[in-house]
């Protein structure tokens, strides 16, 4: 479990495509610290932590086809920066909202304005996850916990504050590029209970 709250920035150093598998290479502050077996999101992906090189700062993850099917990480390009967040423990201040590293599907960004102190920011939403999104409710975007400030017709608008856009990777972000969503889980169950109550 996370929380959405990003604690370090990696850069994507190599991709090893082995079978339909991929095998990465990141380099990051945290890396040296991480230990094998230690569950990782990265970019909102939940990833499983196979090799760490603590000399020379560098971890890999293996990423399945299933994961790429669903993830921004099919458009992979070595040299990008990936969000990291370690998981929380139940004595972690829960600064975010309760993320599972679950990604729902990857969504595009479809404008940016400068707000001269904060970003917003505007995402498709695609018709069978408009359910799943509520103005103020909670979002994980990149791994990142966010807030919706707005929905409008078939998108979404979030706020970035300066502190998010300079220690993330939404300031590389342009318009065009895709991100990584994860809807609350906590509406998922909701809305399926209420599919599975209506088909009584």
């Amino acid at each position: 479990m996370f929380s959405g709250i990003i604690k370090s920035v990696g850069v994507l150093k190599s991709i090893k495509a082995n079978g339909t598998s991929l095998r990465l290479a990141i380099a990051s502050p945290i890396s040296g610290e991480l230990v094998i077996d230690q569950s990782i999101t990265h970019d909102g992906i939940c990833l499983t932590i196979v090799a760490v090189d603590d000399i020379n700062g560098l971890h890999e993850v293996d990423v399945v086809k299933e994961t790429l099917s669903k993830t921004t990480f099919q458009f992979l390009k070595e040299g990008q920066l990936i969000n990291l967040e370690k998981s929380i423990t139940p004595t972690t201040l829960l600064d975010g909202h309760l993320v599972q590293g679950h990604v729902d599907t990857f969504i595009q960004c479809i404008q940016i304005e400068n707000m001269q102190g904060s970003w917003n920011m505007t995402f498709n939403l695609p018709k069978e996850f408009a359910s799943l999104v509520i103005p103020r409710g909670s979002i994980c975007l990149n791994g990142v916990s966010l807030t919706v400030a707005n929905l409008i017709d078939n998108s979404f608008e979030v706020a970035i504050i300066p502190y998010t856009y300079d220690h993330t990777n939404f300031h590389s972000l342009q318009v065009g590029d895709h991100v990584n969503v994860e809807f609350d889980f906590i509406g998922k169950y909701l809305l399926r209970q209420a599919e599975v109550n209506s088909s009584k």
